[in-house]
């Protein structure tokens, strides 16, 4: 069985996944766009969030998306500005997540991070199951919202990452930009090719270099509070 398959990872894979596109319908919400809330889509409930082929990706390759929340532009103040910050919520909320996962991890084993994404994943605890559960849902959360947080951090449309950028870019460079924008699912694809077909790690490489130094500030932590 996969190791993306086992209970604990569907877990914490099911509560990322809302987490992260309820919080980009909250923050467009605040900041004027009605359009998550009327669409039910303002929820934590894993089933208005989750889109097939984003979820069977992340169980197969340990990456994916959800089903994107609805954002109407046309609310915002400064559409610039507000659509990055509604982008930005989505890895924002894995960010958090992974680092209260983490605090909770830390509290009930009272180990470490291992310092390896993969790592985490593989704890075992020679204690009764539902303990061990217990550890493997969080080890699985802390893995699982780094992986959404860096995969959607990733400046290619529709990813998160392409939105959050915008702002950044000059005036001059717009058309390129939009351009880009078109041909971002294109180059999505192109990368998922490279990546298994061609086995050229450039997606794994972009996600754990994000990854790593999360893990070691982790693993540095625990070491402070063991």
């Amino acid at each position: 069985m996969s190791l993306f398959l086992n209970p604990a990872f569907i877990i914490a894979l099911l509560i990322a996944i809302s987490v992260h596109e309820w919080a980009h319908g909250y923050v467009a919400y605040r900041l004027g766009d009605p359009t998550a809330k009327n669409e039910g889509r303002l929820t934590l409930n894993p089933l208005a969030h989750l889109d097939p082929i984003g979820t069977l990706v992340f169980i197969i390759a340990g990456f994916g998306w959800g089903k994107p929340v609805p954002i109407d532009p046309r609310y915002f103040r400064n559409v610039r500005r507000d659509s990055a910050l509604t982008s930005l919520a989505g890895p924002a909320s894995n960010f958090i997540l992974a680092w209260i996962a983490f605090i909770l991890f830390l509290a009930v084993s009272g180990g470490s991070v291992r310092g390896s994404a993969m790592g985490l994943l593989q704890m075992q605890t020679n204690g009764n199951p539902f303990y061990e559960l217990i550890i493997q849902v969080l080890a699985s959360s802390i893995f699982v919202n780094l992986v959404l947080m860096a995969f959607n951090l990733l400046p290619i449309a529709p990813l998160d990452g392409s939105k959050i950028i915008h702002p950044f870019i000059p005036a001059q460079y717009e058309e390129m930009y939009h351009e880009f924008m078109r041909r971002g699912p294109i180059f999505l694809v192109l990368l998922l090719v490279f990546e298994y077909v061609v086995n050229v790690p450039i997606l794994r490489s972009w996600i754990f270099g994000i990854m790593n130094p999360i893990l070691a500030a982790m693993d540095a932590a625990a070491g402070l509070v063991i």
